[in-house]
């Protein structure tokens, strides 16, 4: 799963381009590779960058997260804010998730807006822009966060988790826009109800995340760059003989 940045100005080549293009290198290498998921990260980041001119610094951005399993084991990689949420076969919950970029951007906007909250109100689009190049200055930084970009030591800062096959029930990859229903909203309140709701009804969760936004049409109660958020689900469920 893959989710690009988005951008206060119009780009051809904006965050959802470079998630689609990185997302279709992405496939073909592991559909060909069997080894470290760091590695077929970055050689993937190495030809996009290559293949479109891409300069580290200037380009798009988006996340990363991919789940690999055979018989034996599960491999999990995340690359900025998109989570995966894994359950054990024995009702454990564990969260893979990368916060690095929401703590910049939580500290960029209180230095922005000089308030202690964590966003702010959508439709401002000139502080829009003052945060994205506040952030992009941390951008694949020691000290900052680590995101796919043009840069493919990025992916040596992925965060990577390995399971047993034969201990795991389910693996959701959720999309910032989803995440922020447990983050945010506590809609659901925890990141096992979360998974539950995910696995019998995702759909169901998707919407819970929307109806949480749409009784803050303003943005007031929750600050953030605008109304609704993108949201992207997928539910993995392994089967055991």
């Amino acid at each position: 799963m893959l989710d690009g940045a988005s951008q206060p100005e119009a780009s051809e080549r904006n965050g959802g381009w470079l998630a689609d293009t990185l997302g279709r290198e992405l496939a073909d290498q592991l559909t060909r590779r069997h080894d470290d998921l760091r590695r077929i990260l970055a050689d993937a980041i190495t030809s996009v960058a290559n293949r479109y001119g891409l300069q580290p610094g200037a380009a798009p951005s988006t996340t990363v997260s991919i789940v690999r399993w055979n018989g034996t084991a599960i491999d999990v990689l995340v690359l900025g804010d998109s989570p995966v949420i894994v359950l054990t076969r024995n009702g454990e919950v564990h969260q893979v998730r990368d916060d690095r970029l929401h703590q910049i951007a939580s500290h960029e906007r209180r230095q922005l807006t000089e308030q202690p909250d964590n966003g702010f109100a959508f439709g401002d689009r000139d502080r829009w822009r003052n945060l994205v190049d506040a952030e992009r200055s941390h951008r694949n930084q020691p000290g900052g966060y680590w995101i796919a970009e043009a840069a493919p030591e990025a992916a040596a800062h992925a965060l990577t988790s390995r399971w047993r096959f034969q201990d795991m029930a389910a693996a959701v990859l959720m999309t910032d826009g989803v995440s922020a229903g447990v983050n945010r909203y506590r809609r659901p309140s925890s990141w096992k109800a979360a998974v539950e709701l995910a696995l019998a009804d995702p759909s169901g969760l998707v919407n819970l995340v929307h109806d949480a936004e749409a009784e803050d049409p303003e943005g007031t109660r929750w600050p953030r760059s605008k109304r609704h958020d993108d949201k992207t689900l997928a539910v993995i469920e392994f089967y055991h003989e």
